[in-house]
């Protein structure tokens, strides 16, 4: 009850309705204050409460942001021993004259009504008035994608007055750069906010004239870690994986198509996963650089493999026609047989290697002696056994194209080089 008699309803000592304390009834509020007289001024700051979402696709943004009006209308003034200012909500807003302000190249906007409208109304006894909503806008942003996904963009949201030129309405910034705040929660998934910050202009219509127009314009830069993991990662794996088939015998075909063909596939998938979720420019993106370089990579390595087995079927067709016009094989490596007696010690067995038995005994030794091939004794098996390790990886070599084997350092060592040029551009 204390409280109540201290303070007690005032609204009980008016005489009238607060449309008649502000003589709202008196005056024509269809015009502006001070109607034929100098352009009125109107201040404007600006509160971000959040920015909701940023689309490639579309080129445009969401932001939700308090907007408030500052300005002096003497219409509204009122007498007040305390110098207290009225609050009022949105209902007495349809009565009196505001600010028509929009917001330029705007896709979608509304005031929030939940749970009535978010306007607030604060009237002062000298007739200053204090003007804010509550607004969602979605705007245009051109961007620029050149340097996609190691971009930066830069965003604005344009206030102008629609009806009122600059001889009529002055539009500024009520504090200059501080007329603009943020939530210091603001965070987006794909960008870091760097700055917001505020300008000023004016925007000449041919058909209307001169406005004053107000910019809030912010920069973001784009986080790259996710498109490492989702694209330049697996592109450059794709890229390594082809340069295997260099390593595998150019005889094994099935082996070495099914891996040419399952990187190039690979390559296209992730390529169209990334335009996919991008607006169709008529420009090169960064990321396409990378990406069409590195599938041109993996195109190589499965063309490289067919020159390889395209030469080695034409070399193993020389060699049959060799083969064919020569039948004899004298003196040839492969001919290993050859006839030597028991006396005969393993030095001088290996001495004897391509000779045939008709060469190296008379007709009549035959009897005396046996045929053996040229194959390591029980005492050579242990050094085969040693150099087993080095043998079959002298193999390898031996059964590869010399394309191949120019092509696993020619390869990777083009790609890093390319891979140091292209982040030193665009990073």
């Amino acid at each position: 009850s204390h409280i109540y008699k201290k303070n007690r309803d005032v609204t009980k000592s008016w005489k009238g309705k607060s449309e008649q304390l502000l003589r709202v009834d008196d005056h024509d509020f269809t015009m502006r204050p001070a109607f034929g007289g100098p352009a009125i001024p109107v201040g404007v700051d600006v509160q971000v409460e959040s920015l909701d979402s940023i689309s490639e696709v579309d080129m445009d943004f969401t932001m939700t942001l308090y907007l408030r009006h500052y300005w002096k209308d003497e219409r509204l003034s009122f007498p007040s021993t305390t110098n207290k200012s009225m609050t009022f909500d949105g209902r007495l807003v349809k009565k009196i004259w505001v600010p028509d302000v929009f917001f330029v190249h705007s896709k979608r906007s509304f005031i929030h009504d939940t749970t009535t409208d978010n306007i607030m109304l604060r009237v002062f006894p000298d007739g200053h008035v204090l003007y804010s909503m509550r607004i969602t806008v979605t705007a245009m942003c051109n961007m620029d994608f050149s340097h996609f996904p190691l971009d930066s963009q830069t965003c604005s949201l344009e206030l102008e007055s629609y009806a009122y030129t600059d001889e009529d309405l002055m539009l500024y910034w009520k504090n200059g750069n501080e007329s603009l705040k943020t939530d210091e929660k603001i965070s987006l998934s794909q960008f870091l906010i760097q700055k917001f910050h505020t300008t000023s202009r004016l925007a000449f219509y041919s058909s209307t004239g001169w406005y004053n127009r107000l910019y809030i314009s912010f920069t973001l830069r784009r986080h790259i870690f996710f498109f490492l993991l989702q694209t330049y990662f697996p592109a450059t794996l794709m890229v390594m994986l082809s340069w295997v088939s260099f390593w595998i015998d150019h005889r094994a075909v099935p082996a070495r198509v099914s891996l040419g063909i399952t990187t190039v596939l690979t390559m296209s998938t992730i390529i169209t996963g990334v335009n996919a979720s991008m607006p169709r420019v008529s420009y090169i993106k960064a990321v396409d650089i990378y990406l069409w370089v590195s599938f041109v990579f993996v195109f190589l390595s499965v063309l490289e493999y067919a020159a390889v087995n395209y030469l080695t079927t034409v070399q193993e067709r020389k060699e049959r026609k060799l083969q064919e016009r020569f039948p004899c094989t004298c003196g040839m490596p492969h001919s290993k047989t050859m006839m030597l007696d028991g006396n005969y010690s393993e030095s001088d067995a290996n001495s004897l290697a391509g000779y045939t038995r008709n060469q190296m005994v008379p007709e009549e030794e035959k009897q005396e002696k046996m045929v053996v091939h040229l194959a390591l004794s029980n005492e050579s098996n242990s050094s085969r056994r040693r150099g087993l390790k080095g043998h079959v990886g002298s193999r390898i070599i031996q059964n590869s194209h010399a394309i191949d084997n120019y092509s696993r350092f020619i390869f990777p060592g083009t790609y890093i080089f390319f891979n140091l040029i292209y982040w030193s551009v665009f990073s």
